[in-house]
């Protein structure tokens, strides 16, 4: 009697299970990082070409007061005319500097730039990590066309499973209702392949990172 296919697969299957090999591949690495980390790079380095590798725009100061300088004169050079800064801390480091800003969401719709902090800095991506815990909330770091970012250097984590473990460290059960990790600004390239700037979001960001190692 000839064979049915289905006998002649179960026949190839039993023939091969009986040449199994001694031994087994061996169980994937699901813990370690896909990522090489360069060693004896500077994160603050490494970070910075990723960030602008996105076309943002980095600044670094190496004190508070190189900061202040940097910001004021930064904010004049643009003549950004109605400034938001939400989170107190923020605010009262820089209300002795010639910026005129506003710390609530009044004339909100005029906006030309949110300045805010930060969660932490994703050294591998070059990415900031903001979330709704923060006093600016959702909005300031999403409707303002230009996003302005203060952040520290001791900020700087080396991936993003070490920033989400930054988050559930600090904020425990009560973890925010958003966490976003911010890499560039916003733009698409979903209608007929051309790039658009501020299609959801800022069309600029820019980060002032100061060096707080010393302090």
């Amino acid at each position: 009697m000839a064979k049915s296919a289905r006998d002649n697969i179960l026949a190839g299957v039993k023939s091969a299970l009986s040449r199994l090999p001694e031994q087994f591949p061996q169980k994937p690495d699901l813990v370690s990082s896909l990522y090489v980390k360069e060693k004896g790079k500077d994160p603050v380095l490494v970070f910075a070409e990723n960030f602008v590798a996105r076309k943002s725009v980095f600044l670094y100061s190496e004190s508070m007061e190189e900061f202040h300088q940097q910001i004021t004169e930064y904010i004049a050079k643009r003549r950004f005319q109605h400034v938001h800064i939400w989170e107190s801390e923020l605010a009262d480091e820089l209300k002795n500097c010639h910026i005129n800003f506003s710390v609530n969401d009044r004339n909100f719709q005029q906006v030309d730039c949110g300045i805010t902090l930060c969660e932490c800095l994703i050294e591998r991506t070059g990415s900031i990590l903001v979330s709704s815990r923060q006093s600016a909330g959702r909005r300031l770091s999403i409707y303002p066309p230009v996003h302005i970012v203060v952040a520290s250097v001791s900020q700087i984590v080396p991936d993003i499973k070490d920033g989400l473990g930054f988050i559930r460290k600090k904020y425990g059960s009560k973890l925010p209702s958003m966490i976003s990790m911010v890499t560039g600004a916003s733009r698409t390239a979903d209608i007929e392949k051309t790039l658009v700037m501020g299609a959801h979001g800022p069309r600029e960001l820019v980060l002032f990172l100061i060096d707080d190692a010393k302090a």
